[in-house]
C-alpha cells in the first residue's frame, strides 16, 4: 500500500468517525486495538489488511472496502451542461424501510408497490430473508411480495446485513410481541444511551420491552402490556414514533403517542396500519392514538408515498445547473417550507394543481423550475420538525447558497458534524467556511471547477457534491459511491436521461 493511498484511506476512515460521533479511543475499543493505533491509521502511516478494512468499515457503519463480486462504484461526471426534460420522483426510502419492518407485524402476504430498489431496501431484505421471510420482486415491476414464516428463525439473522443498516432497530417494536426473548445486532458506532437509540427504549419500556447491550447486541426481554399512561416521546424523532407505532399495533387497546413525528414516512406507516386493520387517530398531527390488534393476518397491497428529498435532490440538480425540468408527482404538502424559503431567494417555481398519491392521502404537484438570478436570504436557514424544513434537505441549501449573490448561514443543529461533509464543496469551486460542527457559511456566486473528490461518506451531502460536479465545466471524479447508492435508485442513469453526463466505473 503507498504512502499516498493510506493517506487518502486515513482521511476516509477520520471522517467517516466523525460522522459516528466516535472519538479514537472508542473506535480503537471497537477494532480492539489502541487510541495511538487509531491515530496512525487516520494519519496515514500504518499499513492497512483487507481485514482490517473490513472490519474498520463494519464498525464505522462505512463501505471502505467491497469484497467478492461487488466492486466499488465511482462516477466520472462532465459537467458544464444544462438539463432539460421531465422526471418522475421515486416513492420514499425512508417509508420503504419503515414498511418493511412493518411487514414482521403480519402473518399474511404483503406486497408493496414500485418500491424504491435501492442498497438499503437490499440490505433490509437481506435481513429478512435470513429469518425465514420468504421475499421476491415481482416480474418486471418494482412490487415486493413479502410472505412471513410460521415462525421467524432469529438465531440465523445474517448479522453482516444488519450491521450496515440502521434500520434494524425499527425490528425491535414488532418483535417484542413475537418472542419473550431475542438479541439483535447494532451497526458500528451505536450504542445504549447515545441519542439515536435512548429514546426509542425509553418508549418501548413501556410495552414491557427492556434491552441491555452485549458485545455487539442489543439482548431484549419482552414482557407486552398496555402502556398505563400516555407515551410522552422526548424527542420528536421520525423512527422513534415509527418504532412506538410498530409496537403499538399488536397491542389491544388504545396507546396515545405525544410529541409524535407527523413526517412523510410516519403517515405512509400509519396508512399503511390502517390497511392491516388498526385504527390510528390524528395522523399529521403530533398526538396519535393507536387501538391495536393481537393478531394481524391479512393479505395487504400498499402503495407508499413518493420521497420529498428526492424532490428537493432534483430541484437542486436544476438550481446548480440553471436549468428549465419539470418534476413530477413531487409530494408538495412536505416541500412547503423549502419552496418558500426558495422564494424568498428568489427562485420562481411553475406549479400544476393538486393530485393524489397511489396511496391515496398524500397531496401531489408537477413542479417546473425557472431559472434566474438568486439572493441570499437574511436569515440563516435552519430544520424543524414537521411541518418545518426537513433536516434532510437543509445540505442542498449549501449548493443553493453557493449559486447566490451574498452569504447564506446553514444551521445543522440535529447532527453532530454533518456540516463539516459540507466544507467538500471547496474542492469543486465554493467558498464555505465552518465555524463549528453545526454551522457554514457559503459565500456565493461561485465559479465551479472539476476536481477528483472522495465521496462524503454521508448521503445527503455525496449527493451534493455529485450535483455541484454537474455545474463544473470539465471532467470530475467522485469516489466510493456506495452512499449514494444507499438512498437513490439508479440516480446516474436518471440524471443521464435528463442531459447529465455521468460515467459509472468500477475500482479497482
Amino acid at each position: 500500500m503507498s504512502k499516498d493511498y493510506r493517506a487518502q484511506i486515513g482521511v476516509l476512515i477520520r471522517d467517516a468517525r466523525r460522522h459516528q460521533g466516535l472519538t479514537q479511543a472508542e473506535l480503537g475499543r471497537l477494532l480492539g486495538t489502541s487510541q495511538s493505533a487509531v491515530a496512525r491509521i487516520e494519519q496515514g502511516h500504518q499499513n492497512l489488511s483487507l481485514e482490517m478494512l473490513a472490519r474498520i468499515g463494519d464498525a464505522l457503519d462505512h463501505e471502505l472496502v467491497h469484497l467478492g463480486a461487488t466492486r466499488t462504484e465511482h462516477l466520472r461526471i462532465v459537467g458544464g451542461a444544462k438539463l432539460s426534460g421531465t422526471i418522475d420522483v421515486k416513492t420514499s426510502k425512508n417509508a420503504a424501510v419503515a414498511l418493511l419492518c412493518a411487514a414482521l407485524l403480519n402473518r399474511g402476504r404483503t406486497t408493496l408497490r414500485n418500491l424504491a430498489r435501492i442498497e438499503e431496501v437490499n440490505r433490509i431484505i437481506e435481513v429478512l430473508t435470513s429469518i425465514g421471510v420468504k421475499v421476491r420482486w415481482l416480474p418486471d415491476s418494482s412490487d415486493l411480495e413479502l410472505v412471513p414464516p410460521r415462525h421467524l428463525d432469529l438465531e440465523s439473522m445474517d448479522e453482516e446485513a444488519a450491521r450496515r443498516t440502521r434500520t434494524v432497530i425499527l425490528f425491535l417494536g414488532p418483535l417484542l410481541h413475537e418472542r419473550p426473548s431475542f438479541q439483535l445486532p447494532y451497526a458500528g458506532g451505536c450504542d445504549l444511551g447515545t441519542r439515536t437509540v435512548e429514546p426509542h427504549l425509553a418508549a418501548l419500556r413501556a410495552f414491557g420491552l427492556e434491552v441491555v447491550a452485549t458485545h455487539g447486541f442489543y439482548a431484549a426481554t419482552a414482557t407486552p402490556h398496555q402502556p398505563a399512561k400516555p407515551i410522552v416521546l422526548t424527542e420528536r424523532g421520525d423512527t422513534v414514533t415509527e418504532n412506538v407505532l410498530l409496537a403499538a399495533a399488536r397491542n389491544p387497546g388504545q396507546t396515545t403517542i405525544r410529541n409524535a413525528s407527523p413526517n412523510y414516512m410516519v403517515q405512509d406507516l400509519c396508512f399503511f396500519l390502517q390497511a392491516l386493520g388498526v385504527r390510528i387517530e390524528g395522523i399529521g398531527t403530533t398526538t396519535l392514538k393507536v387501538t391495536g390488534v393481537a393478531e394481524i393476518d391479512v393479505d395487504v397491497e400498499y402503495s407508499p408515498s413518493e420521497d420529498p428529498i428526492e424532490a428537493m435532490s432534483l430541484l437542486a440538480a436544476a438550481v446548480v445547473t440553471e436549468s428549465v425540468i419539470t418534476i413530477r408527482r413531487v409530494p408538495i404538502e412536505f416541500m412547503e417550507i423549502e419552496l418558500a424559503t426558495l422564494e424568498g431567494m428568489g427562485m420562481r417555481c411553475e406549479l400544476t394543481e393538486e393530485y393524489v398519491s397511489a396511496n391515496g392521502h398524500t397531496r401531489l404537484v408537477d413542479l417546473t423550475t425557472c431559472p434566474g438570478p438568486l439572493t441570499a436570504p437574511i436569515d440563516k436557514i435552519h430544520p424543524l420538525p414537521f411541518p418545518g424544513l426537513n433536516i434532510d434537505n437543509l445540505p442542498f441549501f449549501a449548493l443553493i447558497g453557493a449559486m447566490a449573490q451574498g452569504t447564506t448561514m446553514l444551521h445543522d443543529w440535529v447532527y453532530d458534524n454533518r456540516a463539516i461533509y459540507l466544507t467538500e464543496l471547496t474542492k469543486v469551486g465554493a467558498k464555505v467556511q465552518l465555524l463549528d460542527p453545526h454551522r457554514v457559511l457559503i459565500e456565493g456566486p461561485t465559479r465551479w471547477r472539476a476536481a477528483e473528490v472522495m465521496c462524503p461518506p454521508a448521503l445527503r451531502p455525496g449527493v451534493v457534491v455529485l450535483l455541484a460536479m454537474l455545474a463544473a465545466p470539465g471532467t470530475s471524479v467522485l469516489r466510493n459511491v456506495y452512499v449514494i447508492n444507499r438512498g437513490y435508485e439508479d440516480l446516474a442513469v436518471r440524471l443521464n436521461k435528463l442531459g447529465a453526463t455521468i460515467e459509472v466505473f468500477p475500482g479497482d
